[in-house]
């Protein structure tokens, strides 16, 4: 079979396509047929090394794809063996049927980026009605269905993204006010957005200055929710009295908590899927490209000049 396969960490430039024996099944996991690959920031660093979790070499990148199993099966998984592959295992257990009327591109966009929205909305963001929230990286995967949800259940959205082409998709999808991401500028963008009022809830997968402003623009009661670092710079330190002081709330969120959790993943992914069926909810599909050229999708991505759900052909 066909895979991206890395050898030396080192960034996009390290993945190479190869040709390696089919993975081998045991005990709880099954051989699938690889149809489409999610590409998410969390591949970027698998790539580098600097994921939460150490990566062992040689590696093969990828954490979820749809793929069809020895029984005809379409499903949504999560993957044992590495996703940039033509075929790949996953646990039976973790697999999540496609239904029809939900394609494999809109699939993609629910198992890391769907269930990630909505659980930094709802489970670690408890988001009520009528509350004003911040979500950064508005145009990318997670993002596009952040704001979806978030008008969904009533809030007030400020989408915070780098190009006025990002913006205008972020007010498409029903943002309320649309701001630019320059740091040195946000923190009066993202009170005057919200009438000069401080914010009850922000999104945060940047980093850096970005978070600096974030925190600062909190009300009390505030929830900060951090999800990434797609910057790979570190905020300012924080003191804990300065969270007393203001009363606010940081939370971290890693989705690997919720894999191999029914009520978290199942449950959750079967509620958004008939979301995208009933045409409340959809999906925005960035770019597809050739496996092969995985290097190139993350380039881009790096570059931050993708919107959407990137996703990967193992065909070509």
């Amino acid at each position: 079979m066909k895979a991206i396969q890395i050898t030396a960490f080192g960034g996009p430039d390290s993945m190479h396509l190869v040709e390696l024996p089919e993975p081998i099944p045991t005990t709880g996991l099954e051989l699938i047929d690889v149809l489409a690959i999610g590409v998410n920031y969390a591949d970027t660093h698998q790539t580098e090394n600097s994921y939460l979790s150490p990566q062992e070499l040689p590696l093969i990148p990828g954490i979820e794809v749809i793929g069809k199993t020895a029984d005809g099966r379409r499903v949504l998984t999560p993957v044992a063996a590495g996703g940039y592959a033509q075929k790949t295992l996953a646990y039976s257990a973790a697999m999540i049927d496609v239904p029809d009327g939900v394609s494999n591109e809109q699939a993609l966009c629910m198992l890391v980026q769907g269930s990630t929205a909505w659980h930094i909305l709802k489970t670690v963001g408890h988001l009520k009605a009528g509350e004003s929230v911040v979500i950064h990286a508005a145009a990318g995967g997670v993002g596009t269905i952040a704001i979806q949800l978030a008008k969904l259940w009533g809030a007030k959205v400020i989408a915070v993204a780098s190009t006025q082409a990002k913006r205008d998709l972020a007010k498409s999808l029903g943002a309320d006010e649309v701001i630019d991401a320059d740091q040195e500028k946000l923190l009066a963008a993202i009170l005057g957005a919200n009438n000069g009022k401080p914010v009850d809830l922000v999104l945060e997968m940047v980093g850096g200055k970005t978070f600096d402003a974030s925190l600062e623009a909190l009300a009390p009661f505030g929830r900060l929710i951090v999800y990434g670092m797609a910057s790979r710079t570190a905020p300012t330190p924080i003191h804990p009295g300065s969270l007393m002081a203001g009363t606010k709330t940081i939370t971290g969120f890693w989705l690997s908590h919720c894999f191999g959790k029914k009520e978290l993943m199942n449950d959750v992914i079967a509620e958004l899927f008939d979301l995208v069926k009933k045409g409340t909810l959809k999906p925005v599909i960035g770019a597809s490209f050739a496996m092969s050229e995985a290097a190139n999708a993350h380039k881009a991505m790096l570059a931050r000049e993708t919107t959407g759900k990137i996703t990967l052909n193992p065909a070509e």
